[in-house]
Order: structure tokens, then C-alpha cells, then sequence
């Protein structure tokens, strides 16, 4: 299979780890926050972190979508679907998250209210064309990737005159919140977490391309390395960060040179820009209110926003107690530094986001076992 199959070679991964062995000092730590889930997920999946020296570490970041999204704006969506008798669609990560008093969409659903999961945009607006007499929210969630889809249905709706559906608008940007990460106290102040350089995200990379990194490269003087899902992708980009790192450089750097552009896909960015402007500020679940870091639906589109459309009321949002999803978003604690991870907390009974989706932190430790591994080893160790 091409451009899999290459990038998962026994022989050259031996190779690449061999020179990060080489390059890496011995007397410095080198911390590697992968922003994007996906990136947790091929470390995770395919043992990378074994194959790095003892100094070389992987912080994970806030790139999975569903962690990201605040209670708040769940509880919204719950409340959008039973107060206003809506057909409400979305993503099928989404449906499980716990929201306040651990209450979700699916338990909105089996308590009667029309809650249904789509594969795409496409699906929502077929199930508004099949239910003329029903308003129909599409709830919107992800970064720049998902974000053209949704400028389409949109448009798509307004070619076809369909009024009954809008949409729930919750997309947020990456560059905003890396810039969030490296001004938050635990970095600037606390020194609670050390970040040396990024895995910069690639299919968020592949519709705004690399240039938009540029300037937080160069203004926190961090080196970033766009880098592709496949192991070697990973170890590659790690190599160039630590040769970066080692140099003294904080350029932007593209390993995955396959798909992303330093432009990226300005066809999808000007239909975005067409439908969509930025808000003023957001909140992140774990990072609290970032500016800019969001989008919602411009004025001339207003008739398919559905934060428009519909009223929701004020409401006092929370996290499940003693989950640590938002620390783990911010690379200050990992699943294992959580109390409910394994024990109260597992996929069949999350407690937090993080657990929930397909590219969550807690999801990737657990679906992988390596901390399972590392305890065998350590017991192991400490019996010998």
C-alpha cells in the first residue's frame, strides 16, 4: 500500500531510532508535545515512545476535538435537543461524552430526544430534506480539518432553500491555542511543563498549510515539525526536532511534504472565510477562554446559525468530579496521573472526553496498554 506500507518499515524505523539515539544529548531532556490526537494514537499504537532514549518525551496536547469542547457547550447542545424539539445531528464521539451531572447526548436520546449520529455533513442535510416539517441542528465540532464540510452543508442549504436546518457551531483553530499553551502560567511561570519544540498537526496543516505556525515559531522561539500519522512520519519529525532543538533553531519545518503545502488548500480557505468569521474569544475545555481560537457563522448566513435560532439558558456547567481530562489537555498530567483512570474511568464508563473519543489521551493509554507494559516492567524491575 503505498505511502502506508513505507512508512511503517521494520528496517528504516531501526534506522531513524538508531540516529535519535545518536543526536539526542545525554545531558539535556527533550519534552515533544504532540498537539494533535492523532499523533497520540500512532505513538501509542506503534511503540514509538520504546524506541526513544530514556530523555526524549512526548507531552500530550489538546488536538483531539471532542476533548477540547467545554461541558458548557455540550449541555447547550443536550438542551437544544429536548427544549426545542429539534432532530439533532452529530458525530458519533460526541454522543458519549459526559456533560454536567454526567448527563450526554445519548442518555438525552433514550430519554426521547431525537438525537441522531451521522458520517457526514451530507447525512444532515439529506435527514433536513426528508423532514421538511422538523428543524434540523447539525452540531459542528473540530478544527480547521472538519471545518470546510460544514462551510459546504451550509452553502449547499442555502442553494437549495432548505429552512429548517442550521447549525450548531463550535469548530476552534490550532495556532491560537498552541500560542494559549506557551503564554499559560504552567509554562511561562510555573515550569510545571516543558515543552521543546512541537509535532505540528498534519490534517489541519493539509487545508491552512504550515505558514500560520510561522509566527509563534519565531515569537516563543519553538521549533515546529509538521508531521504525518505513520510511525516513521513520527520518529522523522522527532529526529528533525531534536536536530533543530540541538542547533538552537525554531523554524517551521515540514515532514510531510506528501500532503501539506506551506499554503495549503486555498480553495477550503476561502470558502471557510466566506462562511465563517472569528469570534473574539472561545472556551477551551482545559485551557479556559482562548481569543480568536474559534469560529462562528458570518451575519449573511445567520439564518442557519442555530445559536441564533434557538435560546439557551444560562447554566452552571461541570467537569465530573476528580476527572483530570483538562490537566491532561494541557500536558500537565497524563491518563495514569488520574485517580478514576482504569478504576471508576474506563471505555464502556468514561468519565471525561479524554476517554471517550477515538483520539483521546486517556482512549490511546488504554486502548494500547502501554502503561500496562511500563508497570509489568517496572514490577519486574523492582523484584530482580
Amino acid at each position: 500500500m503505498k505511502y502506508v506500507a513505507e512508512y511503517r518499515d521494520k528496517d528504516l524505523a531501526k534506522s531513524v531510532a538508531s540516529a535519535i539515539q545518536r543526536e539526542a544529548k545525554p545531558g539535556r531532556t527533550y519534552n515533544i508535545m504532540e498537539f494533535c490526537g492523532g499523533h497520540t494514537h500512532a505513538i501509542f499504537r506503534y511503540g514509538v515512545q520504546n524506541l526513544m532514549p530514556e530523555n526524549v518525551h512526548f507531552v500530550h496536547g489538546p488536538g483531539c476535538p471532542v476533548c477540547v469542547l467545554p461541558v458548557r457547550r455540550l449541555d447547550d447542545a443536550v438542551e437544544i435537543a429536548e427544549r426545542h424539539n429539534v432532530i439533532l445531528c452529530t458525530y458519533g464521539d460526541m454522543m458519549r461524552v459526559p456533560g454536567t451531572k454526567q448527563r450526554s447526548l445519548i442518555r438525552a436520546k433514550a430519554d426521547g430526544a431525537d438525537i441522531r449520529m451521522v458520517y457526514s455533513t451530507l447525512d444532515a442535510l439529506k435527514i433536513a430534506r426528508d423532514n421538511p416539517e422538523r428543524e434540523v441542528v447539525f452540531f459542528a465540532i473540530g478544527f480547521e480539518t472538519t471545518t470546510p464540510p460544514t462551510a459546504v452543508a451550509i452553502k449547499q442549504a442555502e442553494e437549495e432553500g432548505l429552512k429548517n436546518f442550521s447549525v450548531f457551531c463550535n469548530h476552534v483553530l490550532t495556532p491560537s491555542a498552541i500560542g494559549h499553551i506557551l503564554q499559560s502560567p504552567e509554562v511561562r511561570e510555573l515550569g510545571t511543563v516543558q515543552i521543546d519544540g512541537f509535532l505540528g498537526p498534519s490534517h489541519v496543516s493539509s487545508v491552512i498549510g504550515f505558514e500560520p505556525y510561522e509566527y509563534f515559531a519565531e515569537e516563543f522561539q519553538k521549533p515546529v515539525v509538521i508531521a504525518g500519522f505513520e510511525p516513521l512520519d513520527v520518529m522523522q519529525s522527532t529526529l528533525m526536532l531534536i536536530r533543530q532543538i540541538n542547533e538552537g533553531r525554531h523554524e517551521v519545518e515540514n515532514e510531510y511534504t506528501r500532503v501539506v503545502t506551506r499554503e495549503g488548500n486555498l480553495k477550503a480557505q476561502a470558502l471557510v472565510s466566506d462562511i465563517f468569521e472569528l469570534r473574539t474569544s472561545f472556551e477551551w475545555r482545559g485551557l479556559g477562554p482562548v481569543p480568536y481560537s474559534a469560529l462562528q457563522i458570518r451575519e449573511n448566513y445567520a439564518d442557519f446559525d442555530a445559536e441564533r435560532r434557538f435560546e439557551v439558558s444560562p447554566k452552571q456547567s461541570r467537569e465530573v468530579k476528580s476527572c483530570e481530562c483538562p490537566a491532561i489537555l494541557r500536558g500537565v498530567k497524563k491518563p495514569t496521573d488520574c485517580k478514576l483512570f482504569g478504576t471508576v474511568c474506563t471505555p464502556d464508563n468514561p468519565m471525561g472526553s479524554c476517554m471517550v473519543s477515538s483520539e483521546g489521551a486517556c482512549a490511546a493509554y488504554w486502548t494500547y496498554g502501554r502503561y500496562r507494559d511500563k508497570t509489568a516492567r517496572q514490577q519486574k524491575e523492582a523484584a530482580a
